[in-house]
């Protein structure tokens, strides 16, 4: 059987592959901002950090760090040269096939 799954958001392309990362919804909205931010300032850069603390209503940007630190630990995003980016599942570059293979 093929199934073919049209994914045509972000937020759904990353809510799909998220029971790889197993984040929390938080988790999974944070990641999300820090990704609509990317393409002007990084992924998890200062400016980021502080657009979308902005974003949020979040007094201190710093406070964000705590959630770069879990989507780190879960392997969302990865630090790579001194930068981070997400990890190349979430990354989105091109079609991915996938094999479901059920345990017996």
């Amino acid at each position: 059987m093929k199934l073919t799954l049209n994914l045509d958001t972000t937020s759904k392309y990353i809510t799909f592959w998220n029971s790889i990362f197993k984040l929390t919804t938080k988790e999974m909205s944070v990641l999300l901002d820090f990704v609509g931010v990317s393409s002007k300032y990084g992924l998890c850069t200062l400016e980021s950090k502080k657009a979308v603390a902005l974003n949020r209503g979040i007094t201190d940007y710093n406070t964000l760090n705590n959630y770069v630190k879990k989507l780190k630990d879960k392997n969302a995003i990865e630090l790579k040269n001194g930068g981070y980016r997400l990890h190349k599942i979430l990354s989105n570059k091109e079609n991915a096939t996938v094999t479901v293979v059920r345990g017996r």
